[in-house]
């Protein structure tokens, strides 16, 4: 395959990995609406008696009865029983003077608080008081002689009368008519509208309607689903487009949504509350490894979508919104283990206020306010504060770096920085000289200080495999580079990038720090064995590549920010003048000169943003280099 052929399967690779991103979305979605919490029924709200309702305007679609409550039925039927009369017919050849029973039969009437019963005698029937009934022990008492039993029960007719007679009980107590308004936005749910809202319930329990409501509702859920994760794709595609190019990025965004959404599902199936579940660990979590704005969008995407199944999603929808502004705000840029201690506390007093607030509005009452909600929010408080263990796992899992990371990698007792300090200290006062500029210089232009930072430290750790060959590490000693063919010097001088790679990979650094050891010269040339080979050998046709660094060039601001420092902080140490002047000229002549070579095309860099950060170098440069008064000595000579 040539050149050509190779160009031309690259932009079909990149729109396969485009395909297969945006799948993720649609993926999440169909995931998302399978997990939803399915009803019995179609009918979808959530209700309490004595409190406000917390939907918009409900209106009947359909005619319905109002059915009486289980405790109005049984009160009725038991008044209805109260007149009914159990059937008894005489056994064939039996005496029938005395009216005679079993006493099993006697017991059954006097519990059920019968207190007639009527007997059959061929097609007639009549109706006997209980007191005029015996069981053989009572007739022999009162009669004085035995009275063999002649009475029986007819299960058969019993049971059919009741039968009839139950059914003349109806079960409905009125009729709401389609079109009919049942309860609005903050009304309170009363006993008469409570029932009401029970009946439409059991109305959608008619199969046909049931179904119906169930697919259409099932249809308007990934419809909405769908417009959801869309326009987040679209934010992302106008405002981030470098994190949708980022497979990594796009799956953690998803696997976010799908775990706080999931546990929310979950919550509602067992009956739990859904503010239990922490979902400012979803702009948390984008925080610490993005930006605010990305992390405020995302939030907005969860809880729109969880808002489709939870239970009064008004209020929920505020109180999350909320949680997450609380959240973001308190968390600028998280450094330590306690800021996330005290987001939580943050985010527990938004969620305490914010719904006191919203049900005071709604019901305007002392006691519409649930206890239970304040120890929900104080246990989603806690769950929160388990995020720190998320922020380590999707670390590992995405291979990103969180502040908390870099916090770490930037102390200088760690094992790798104080082998640095002992086998290289003039690289390592290089290294801290160089991460001090780039971090002014990341501050000036809004990138990330702490990175660049940390990425200083350590861009030339591969120097400590032969540290005397680096001019910052010799005390006055002849340069060994000097007595080589320049060829060599340079392979020698450009062979501190790959050691530098190994290294930082066998100590298990993160891949982004990594980045900085590969790009910090770019594909820069090692101008001073190379311009000395070419004045030696004037004839020749140099080949550059024997005197270029392998790359490559930093695609990001922090990266170039890092060249531009190393090499600028080098070229101050060769100075003799530290004037404004001579520093001003030194950092214009050097980024210049990386400019024209191309080392900064890949990046994001603004002619503002350099202009910015040739300010702040030659600021830093003046100010560190600065001439102290010589102090005088006393004429004594002490």
């Amino acid at each position: 395959m040539n050149i050509d052929q190779l160009k031309s399967k690259i932009p079909q690779t990149e729109n396969a990995k485009t395909i297969f991103r945006l799948s993720l979305f649609v993926i999440l979605a169909a995931i998302i609406v399978l997990i939803f919490p399915r009803y019995s029924n179609a009918f979808r709200y959530h209700f309490e008696l004595e409190k406000p309702w917390g939907y918009n305007a409900l209106t009947a679609d359909f005619d319905f009865p109002i059915y009486k409550t289980d405790e109005q039925l049984q009160r009725e039927q038991a008044q209805l029983l109260s007149t009914f009369v159990p059937s008894y017919k005489f056994i064939r050849g039996a005496q029938r003077q005395v009216l005679v029973m079993s006493l099993q039969d006697r017991e059954w009437l006097d519990a059920e608080h019968f207190s007639r019963i009527s007997v059959i005698n061929g097609r007639t029937s009549k109706i006997y008081p209980l007191s005029e009934v015996y069981t053989p022990k009572s007739a022999y008492e009162h009669f004085g002689y035995d009275c063999a039993m002649n009475l029986e029960l007819d299960t058969a007719l019993t049971s059919s009368m009741r039968t009839k007679l139950l059914a003349t009980l109806s079960p409905t107590q009125g009729l709401v008519q389609k079109g009919e308004k049942i309860i609005d936005r903050g009304d309170i749910v009363t006993a008469n509208k409570y029932q009401i809202l029970i009946s439409l319930r059991k109305a959608y329990d008619d199969e046909s309607l049931g179904t119906k409501q169930r697919t259409i509702s099932i249809m308007g859920e990934t419809i909405l689903v769908l417009l959801f994760l869309c326009l987040f794709v679209i934010y992302l595609y106008v405002f981030r487009r470098q994190y949708l190019r980022s497979t990594a990025t796009v799956s953690f965004f998803c696997l976010q949504m799908f775990i706080v959404i999931a546990l929310a599902c979950l919550a509602l199936r067992f009956g739990l509350s859904v503010y239990l579940i922490p979902f400012a660990w979803v702009p948390i979590l984008t925080r610490v490894f993005f930006d605010s704005r990305t992390a405020l969008f995302l939030h907005f995407t969860t809880i729109l979508i969880t808002s489709i199944v939870v239970p009064a999603p008004v209020e929920f929808f505020f109180i999350q919104i909320v949680v997450g502004m609380v959240a973001i705000s308190s968390l600028n840029d998280m450094t330590r283990r306690a800021q996330l201690v005290q987001t939580a506390g943050w985010i527990l007093l938004a969620q305490t206020v914010s719904y006191t607030a919203i049900t005071f509005a709604q019901a305007g009452a002392w006691s519409a306010l649930d206890p239970w909600m304040y120890l929900y929010f104080v246990i989603c408080a806690l769950l929160t504060i388990g995020c720190y263990g998320l922020i380590y796992t999707f670390e590992k899992l995405f291979r990103f770096i969180s502040s908390i990371t870099l916090v770490e990698l930037t102390d200088l007792n760690s094992d790798l920085l104080h082998t640095l300090a002992e086998r290289a200290p003039g690289t390592f006062q290089h290294s801290m000289q160089v991460s001090n500029l780039a971090a002014e210089a990341a501050k000036a232009i809004g990138a990330n200080a702490l990175l660049v930072r940390t990425g200083a430290l350590y861009h030339d750790i591969g120097k400590i495999t032969d540290p005397l060959y680096f001019t910052e590490n010799q005390n006055d000693t002849e340069n060994p580079l000097l007595k080589m063919d320049p060829r060599d010097a340079a392979q020698v001088v450009i062979s501190h990038v790959a050691e530098g790679e190994k290294i930082a990979r066998r100590n298990h650094l993160p891949e982004v720090i990594i980045n900085f050891i590969t790009t910090h010269h770019g594909t820069s040339l090692v101008r001073y064995f190379y311009n000395t080979y070419c004045n030696a050998h004037p004839d020749e046709n140099v080949d550059q590549s024997l005197f270029r660094y392998p790359g490559s060039k930093p695609t990001t601001k922090e990266g170039a920010i890092l060249m531009m420092a190393d090499a600028i902080e080098a070229r101050s140490r060769s100075l003799t003048d530290y004037s404004e002047a001579s520093i001003t000229k030194a950092v214009n002549q050097m980024i210049d000169t990386q400019i024209a070579d191309g080392q900064f095309a890949e990046t994001p860099l603004s002619f503002k943003d350099v202009e910015d950060i040739r300010l702040v170098f030659v600021s830093r440069l003046t100010a560190m280099n600065h001439h102290r008064i010589s102090y005088p000595t006393l004429n004594n000579g002490k």
